[in-house]
C-alpha cells in the first residue's frame, strides 16, 4: 500500500503523524518505509531521531539506488530522507520528479506499506506525489484557514483523478465534538461542490506530549505510549 500523507496548509503536525503512524504499524508487525519527500524542508528524521547518510538529493545527482539510502528507524521502520534546506529539490524539473516517483517502485519489495510524507500547499511536487499514491490522507486541523486548505487540496486531487480513495485527520482537536464539527464541513462541502466522498479516519487531540517528544527528538508514540494522542494513534493505524 502506498499512501500518500498531504495537508493544504503547513504547521498541521503532518510530519509528527506520519512518523508516528508508521512506528504504530511496526508494532502491527507491518514493514513500513517513510520517504520524507518535503522537499527542502523535511524534517522525519529530526522527529525521529536519526542521522540520515544520504538523501533523495543523492538519488537524483548521483544516480544513487533509493534502496542504498534506506535508514533504519525505530520499531524497524525505514527513513528515506528528502533533504533538508536543499534548494535544488524545491525547484526540481518535472522530468527529475517523474525519475523519483520511478524508483519509489523498488521500495515496494522491503515494505507492506508506503507512506510519503509530503510538504504542504499545491506545489507540483506534492500533486506528482499524491497522484502516484494510491490513497492519499490530508491532514487538517479544526481552524477554518485549516479546513479550507484541505478542501483546495482534495479539489486539486480530484481534478487530476476522480477516483482517488481520499481521508481525512483532523488534528489537535480540544474534544471529539470539534474534530467531528471540523470533518463535517469539509465532508459536505466535498460532496456539495466536488460531488465526492471522502472518509474521516480519526480526530487526534491536542497534547502537550507531542512538544516534549520533538524536543527530545523521539517520538511521542515512544516516549508516552500511554498518552491520550498515542491511543489515537494506534486507533487510526488498526483503523
Amino acid at each position: 500500500r502506498v499512501i500518500c500523507i498531504t495537508s493544504g496548509k503547513g504547521g498541521v503536525g503532518k510530519t509528527n503523524f506520519t512518523s508516528n503512524l508508521a512506528i504504530s504499524l511496526g508494532k502491527l508487525n507491518k514493514r513500513v518505509v517513510i520517504i520524507d519527500a518535503d522537499l527542502g524542508l523535511a524534517n522525519v528524521d529530526v522527529v525521529l531521531g536519526v542521522i540520515p547518510e544520504y538523501t533523495l538529493l543523492d538519488v537524483i545527482k548521483d544516480n544513487k539506488d533509493i534502496t542504498e539510502v534506506m535508514k533504519i528507524g525505530p520499531e524497524g521502520i525505514k527513513i528515506i530522507s528528502g533533504g533538508s534546506g536543499i534548494l535544488d529539490l524545491v525547484d526540481m524539473p518535472k522530468e527529475s520528479l517523474s525519475i523519483l516517483i520511478e524508483e519509489f517502485d523498488k521500495i515496494q519489495e522491503h515494505a507492506d506499506i508506503i507512506l510519503i510524507d509530503t510538504g504542504a500547499g499545491l506545489s507540483k511536487s506534492v500533486l506528482s506525489f499524491a497522484l502516484a499514491a494510491k490513497e492519499v490522507i490530508v491532514v487538517a486541523t479544526p481552524e477554518p484557514t485549516s479546513i479550507t486548505d484541505a478542501y483546495a487540496m482534495i479539489k486539486t486531487i480530484i481534478m487530476e483523478d476522480r477516483n482517488k480513495d481520499i481521508k481525512v485527520i483532523i488534528n489537535r482537536v480540544d474534544d471529539m465534538k470539534e474534530g467531528s464539527i471540523a470533518f463535517s464541513k469539509l465532508r459536505n462541502v466535498s460532496k456539495k461542490f466536488l460531488n465526492v466522498e471522502i472518509k474521516e479516519l480519526g480526530f487526534i487531540p491536542e497534547d502537550i506530549s507531542v512538544r516534549k517528544a520533538v524536543k527530545a527528538q523521539s517520538p511521542f508514540l515512544l516516549e508516552y505510549p500511554n498518552s491520550f494522542i498515542s491511543e489515537s494513534i494506534e486507533k487510526i493505524a488498526l483503523k
